[in-house]
């Protein structure tokens, strides 16, 4: 498959759960056009932020059916995926499944594009994922973090 994008992501939280983000970077093939995104959250999880930065990377596609290729260090994320066992956890409505909310808004996004995943040794000299582990590494360490409804309300109580 000749592939239209490329999209890096990584997620990072110290503690699990505890203060966390992700980064994520996304390029146009055969062009030197680049996005980066990030986002921090005070409360979540190292797993929950690898899987929203796939998301994120699949959501700010502006065009269906896009060919893409998902570079993560997350084997929970690409394993989940390419041996497919989303899919099987779905059929079965996530019963039991940690991260469900974000698996099922995942497929969502994911069945609109034409998407493959590479897993990469993550801290090996990865240009790009060493740069996604640094936007979620900043990310974590804001100010001002969003609240992740999974783990916290909109007062910021723990659920």
């Amino acid at each position: 498959m000749e592939y239209q994008v490329h999209i890096y992501t990584d997620g990072a939280a110290k503690g699990n759960p505890g203060p966390g983000g992700y980064g994520v970077i996304m390029e146009l093939v055969g062009t030197s056009h680049k996005k980066e995104f990030y986002e921090g959250f005070r409360y979540t999880t190292n797993n929950r932020m690898e899987l929203l930065a796939v998301i994120v990377g699949l959501e700010k596609l502006k065009n269906p059916n896009m060919k893409v290729l998902v570079v993560s260090d997350s084997k929970y994320v690409v394993d989940s995926v390419v041996k497919k066992w989303v899919l099987g956890w779905e059929k079965k409505a996530f019963a039991g499944r940690k991260n469900a909310d974000l698996w099922q808004r995942f497929l969502k996004v994911y069945r609109k594009h034409q998407v493959d995943f590479k897993w990469i040794k993550g801290h090996n000299s990865h240009p790009q994922n060493e740069r996604c582990d640094e936007l979620a590494v900043f990310a974590s360490n804001q100010k001002s973090l969003s609240i992740d409804a999974f783990y916290e309300n909109e007062d910021g109580k723990l659920i």
